[in-house]
């Protein structure tokens, strides 16, 4: 039989704590940005900006494939770091059977990436550049 009050999971107290420091912390840092930040507007800050460089061009322009191979590239290896890590956590304690395994996956990962590289995948800017 259960008493009252003792269906309160007290162990879930320190998370519900961080979840109203963590909001308590977002809407503090955006009411001190809203009363420190400046107000001065000129054109230089109305428009857009992406990476350094002046906005050209029509806004609808239609991006390259190379734009989203570098992006599939991106996300390849940073998933390759994702399932490298808790290999490279346990590495003292790892067989023989997950090393070679683990050694697999880096054979894949490099044969794609040598692949990619035959493909000129990584040279899209540089020949954007000299066009």
């Amino acid at each position: 039989m259960m008493t009252p009050g003792s269906y309160v999971p007290i162990g879930y107290l320190p998370v519900l704590f961080m979840m109203i420091a963590a909001f308590l912390f977002a809407v503090g840092i955006l009411v001190f940005g809203s009363f420190f930040r400046l107000r001065r507007r000129y054109s230089e800050t109305l428009i857009p900006y992406e990476s350094g460089n002046d906005p050209i061009g029509e806004t609808g322009e239609r991006f390259s494939v190379k734009f989203y191979i570098i992006a599939m590239l991106f996300v390849v290896f940073d998933v390759e770091i994702a399932f490298l890590y808790p290999w490279a956590i346990n590495f003292d304690n790892i067989s023989s059977v997950a090393m070679i395994s683990v050694l697999i996956f880096i054979a894949i990962l490099i044969a794609g990436y040598v692949y990619d590289w035959k493909k000129g995948a990584f040279d899209m800017y540089h020949r954007r550049k000299r066009q």
